[in-house]
């Protein structure tokens, strides 16, 4: 129901041209100021929140298209927050974590964050994430070759390109929308390796020499494989091309 609510909510705000809204979450002040100030400059709406249970009742209240939401938080960090979203929506999340620690990173996402910044970071940078991640969001359109083919399948799995949803053996799958972008890349092209730089350059919208940390993509990959495939030792569907990437092995079918 939540989700839904999101969904229209977001819908609605594209009729009428509203670039979106954003949910800032940070304990520090100055941080929240700055971000607002900015990002309202650009034509966003903006809702703060200084801790981690005054992030999830503006997240209920404010139906926000995207978060930006700092780790180390009074009351509830961020990864309880995150956590809590994930229960019932898979709106886009980026995450503030402390320089340098890259177990902050790791764990995000882990847990479901779609991307991650380090302070201190450059609002520039920042706004350029955002907008990445908000056009995957709202655009339906993609040079994907199965995007809106229907149903494809591949063995138990179904994935309908129309309404972005996935099946295993006829259950649902709940993936972030960067999970499905990313299946959807690689499935479009099977057999065919993509380096961590193009995943990261096709699914999140920024190139590897802007980030250098290419942790991002493993994470997702290792997400991603977490609930399609059956032995994760053994994957039947995504596979690692050593010393290069990762690639589709299975070629899909449309369902008729």
């Amino acid at each position: 129901m939540v989700e839904s609510s999101h969904l229209l909510g977001t819908a609605l705000r594209n009729l009428s041209g509203d670039k979106g809204k954003i949910l800032v979450v940070d304990d520090e002040a100055s941080i929240r100021r700055i971000l607002q100030t900015r990002l309202e400059m650009i034509g966003y709406n903006v809702v703060q929140a200084s801790d981690g249970e005054e992030a999830l009742s503006a997240f209920r209240k404010e139906t926000p298209d995207l978060i930006v939401l700092d780790v180390m938080m009074p009351k509830l960090d961020g990864y309880g927050v995150c956590q809590e979203i994930r229960k019932q929506s898979d709106v886009p999340i980026i995450m503030l974590t402390a320089l340098g620690d890259v177990a902050d990173r790791i764990t995000g996402l882990e847990l479901g964050a779609d991307d991650y910044m380090t302070k201190p970071f450059s609002p520039k940078e920042l706004e350029a994430r955002i907008r990445s991640l908000l056009r995957r969001r709202n655009d339906r359109t993609t040079t994907a070759a199965i995007y809106n083919l229907g149903v494809m399948v591949v063995d138990n799995l179904k994935i309908d390109t129309n309404k972005r949803q996935v099946y295993k053996a006829g259950e649902r799958i709940t993936l972030t929308g960067v999970e499905y972008s990313l299946l959807e890349l690689l499935m479009s092209y099977p057999g065919k390796s993509f380096t961590r730089g193009e995943i990261l350059q096709q699914v999140w919208g920024y190139s590897a020499e802007q980030h250098a940390d290419t942790r991002v993509v493993d994470v997702h990959i290792s997400r991603l494989r977490s609930k399609l495939e059956d032995d994760l030792e053994n994957p039947e569907y995504i596979l690692t091309a050593r010393g290069s990437g990762y690639f589709f092995q299975r070629v899909a079918q449309l369902e008729h």
